[in-house]
């Protein structure tokens, strides 16, 4: 677990479970929002947004937290990841954390609502064509996401990669 692209609807704790596996591993987090959003949420146009993907993925090792939704280009740093990480929680579980953390604009809810419908399985296909060797991880809730942190953990410990 070197190259780790974690994946998932806007609330279901990317960054969380990206920060406790920075933490474990001692990987370097790269929070994708902070690269992509340009001043008054403005998005970073495609080719240039795989371009900088490019540029963030050049490194040995990290773990890249973001789904951008509509707006993505996952496929570039699925190319680079030997580890995927994709959090398929329920809508109802991820609007709640969203409502706790911020306020959202509109074209942010309905990408939530709609993500399994449209999101998921064009990212699903992109994982399968441009991340096919990567070991994929569909977490569904937090129980399992904690078990995978502890399987980490414990890999860690034991000094297995």
């Amino acid at each position: 677990m070197q190259r780790v692209v974690i994946l998932g609807r806007g609330g279901s704790g990317k960054s969380t479970l990206a920060a406790r596996l920075g933490l474990i591993t001692g990987l370097p987090v790269i929070e994708l929002d902070e690269h992509f959003w340009r001043p008054d949420l403005e998005a970073t146009p495609p080719w240039q947004w795989a371009a900088v993907q490019r540029e963030l993925g050049r490194a040995e090792a990290w773990i890249m937290d973001g789904d951008l939704g509509p707006y993505d280009v996952p496929d570039v740093r699925l190319r680079a990841a030997d580890t995927v990480i994709l959090l398929d929680f329920s809508f109802w579980r991820c609007a709640w954390r969203a409502i706790r953390r911020s306020r959202e604009r509109a074209d942010f809810w309905w990408w939530v609502w709609a993500y399994r419908r449209r999101s998921r399985p064009l990212l699903l296909a992109a994982i399968e064509a441009h991340a096919g060797d990567a070991n994929l991880h569909v977490l569904r809730n937090p129980r399992t996401v904690r078990h995978f942190v502890a399987r980490v953990t414990t890999a860690r410990a034991s000094g297995r990669p």
